[in-house]
């Protein structure tokens, strides 16, 4: 497990040197606290020492002036400290969550199933808030302890030995609660995420849920793992309650134990009164932070734990170069070259081999049985999914050679589960790019043919569809969703099952869309099973247990398919606008 900070080139490091003024002021800070804290030993060994033996009332407020002045500053100082540490935990999650949501969405493209034992955004949130709690002060007051066993060590070296006595064993029982913590807190995150799945899970798929009677059945199976969180939960604040009590309880037997030592050094004449209350406080005072830390380790393990994971992944996934050549816009052919891919988080190839190169302004139909790798392929083709072996090239160019933001202007999706987005009609349409103009989302609409479709709605384009297109019928939302790949006239243009909720209307406008894009220059790739809209089709390709098992002109494709004798089952296909 990585430790926090334990590498030079970690980016989170990096991230927290820019923020190197305020840290300092910070520990600056807590530098002016602890040395205050001094002030109300010295307060009660002055008044001891001085003012009772002379009982001067001018001596008594003078100190005590001096005293509220001191304690003013105290507060304003420990303010101010937390304060700052709230500013640079913000400051820090500003500078690495777009980072952090660069690598979110490549995990959801690569590693779906990690969902919730992987989170970036949850593990910067963690460190946010570790960062502004009261953990981080308890960290930076460890090391005055020793500032304070020196003062006692010069006030009689016998103090300064029970006091360093008990600090040997407060620093191990703060080993054992980093080792037991660590254990438990692993337990506990790792019940979480289970219990976030399994409550996702009613969130997302209630409609079937409560249609076929499986709530109970599946509550079930939630409260189980709920009952593991809590147990582990528990287990774990049980833990630390007793490693706090432990503490405080030695810290208060310090504080007896230095206050015998030093009325020994009374009753020997080595000491005053003054000092032996003085030091008692200050003994308990430097084993306080022992106390907070122990109390706060909870959240410092969580937090380190987040740390680790975070440098992983920033690793894992470099930061995207900004000097990086921009090519120019593919404008010739599509060459897909020996691809073979396998589902993210999966070992076996779905995909393998397909090869096939088309030119510009074509439309290639892909066909295929069930399972047979349609879908499968035309995610490799837009770069949904990385390739095993193979790849993919525009214009001679690997779609690696792009960044993903700028080659999605380029390609145009409608993949065969619709999604849109809470928003407005227009939004979607848009891709939500900021500044987009009417007059461009007006054109993809009717370029898809759902221009009337949309004036027929409530607010027409500015309509709110919700998460998911929740207003809309299936068939509206597949209209949007063509339209908003149309957007922007990319170059290839991928559909996969673009039909599967239309009527007659919605297919011959599906038809003339592909056609659009097929006479301004563009390329197609459309995946049906309804086989009336491959009539728009140039080229065939026929897919067969994730290999390709014939690509080319349509009808050439169609004749070797069909059986000895004729079409037998084959279903006829029109050439488009028959």
């Amino acid at each position: 497990m990585a430790r926090l900070g334990n590498r030079k080139d970690s980016e989170i490091l990096v991230a927290l040197g820019r923020l190197r003024g305020g840290l300092g002021g910070i520990v600056a800070l807590s530098a002016m606290v602890n040395l205050l804290t001094i002030a109300g030993s010295l307060y009660l060994m002055m008044v001891y020492d001085r003012v009772l033996p002379s009982q001067s009332l001018s001596t008594l407020f003078s100190i005590f002036a001096m005293i509220a002045v001191a304690y003013i500053f105290y507060g304003l100082f420990d303010v101010m400290r937390s304060k700052m540490l709230a500013d640079v935990a913000s400051s820090l999650d500003r500078s690495l969550s777009g980072r952090v949501q660069m690598i979110e969405a490549r995990i959801a493209l690569e590693r779906p199933e990690a969902r919730e034992q992987i989170s970036p955004t949850r593990d910067l949130d963690q460190l946010r808030s570790f960062l502004a709690s009261p953990g981080p002060p308890a960290l930076i007051d460890l090391p005055w302890i020793f500032f304070f066993l020196l003062i006692l060590t010069l006030v009689h070296y016998w103090l300064g030995v029970v006091t360093l006595v008990g600090m040997i064993a407060l620093a191990a029982l703060t080993w054992v609660a980093e080792r037991v913590s660590a254990k438990h807190v692993a337990k506990v995150n790792s019940a979480a995420a289970q219990r976030r799945v399994l409550g996702d899970r009613q969130w997302r798929h209630a409609e079937v849920i409560t249609a076929l009677g499986m709530r109970d059945r599946l509550m079930l199976q939630w409260r189980r793992v709920h009952h593991q969180y809590l147990d582990q939960q528990a287990t774990l604040s049980d833990t630390i309650a007793t490693l706090g009590g432990i503490s405080k309880v030695s810290r208060m037997f310090l504080q007896s134990l230095v206050l015998t030592v030093g009325a020994i050094l009374v009753i020997d004449g080595k000491a005053t009164a003054g000092i032996i209350f003085a030091s008692s406080i200050l003994s308990g005072r430097a084993m306080a932070p022992v106390d907070s830390a122990i109390a706060n380790w909870k959240n410092f393990v969580a937090a380190r734990q987040s740390w680790g994971r975070l440098d992983n992944l920033f690793r894992q996934v470099p930061m995207v170069d900004p000097d990086r050549t921009e090519l120019p816009a593919p404008e010739r052919v599509l060459s897909v070259e020996q691809l073979s891919l396998a589902p993210p988080g999966a070992q076996r190839n779905t995909i393998a081999g397909v090869a096939f190169q088309v030119e510009a302004g074509k439309v290639v139909g892909i066909i295929g049985a069930s399972a047979s790798g349609k879908s499968s392929l035309v995610r490799g083709v837009v770069g949904v999914w990385k390739p095993s072996a193979g790849g993919v090239r525009l214009d001679g160019a690997s779609i690696q050679q792009w960044d993903p933001e700028t080659l999605g202007r380029y390609l145009g999706y409608l993949p065969q589960s619709v999604e849109l987005f809470a928003g407005t009609i227009a939004e979607n349409i848009a891709r939500f790019e900021v500044g987009a103009t009417s007059e461009a989302v007006i054109a993809a609409a009717k370029a898809a043919g759902a221009h009337d479709i949309i004036v027929a709605l409530p607010g027409g384009y500015d309509y709110a569809v919700g998460e998911d297109g929740s207003t809309l019928s299936a068939g509206q939302r597949q209209r949007i969703a063509l339209a908003r790949a149309l957007y922007g006239d990319p170059f290839l243009v991928v559909l996969d099952e673009p039909n599967s909720n239309l009527d007659p209307e919605g297919e011959a406008a599906l038809a003339r869309a592909v056609m659009g894009v097929k006479q301004r220059g563009g390329i197609v790739l459309l995946v049906a099973h309804r086989r009336e809209i491959l009539g728009v089709a140039d080229l065939l390709l026929v897919m067969r247990g994730g290999q390709m098992q014939a690509f080319g002109p349509r009808d050439e494709v169609l004749a070797k398919l069909a059986p000895p004798g004729g079409q037998g089952n084959m279903t006829p296909i029109k050439r488009a606008g028959a």
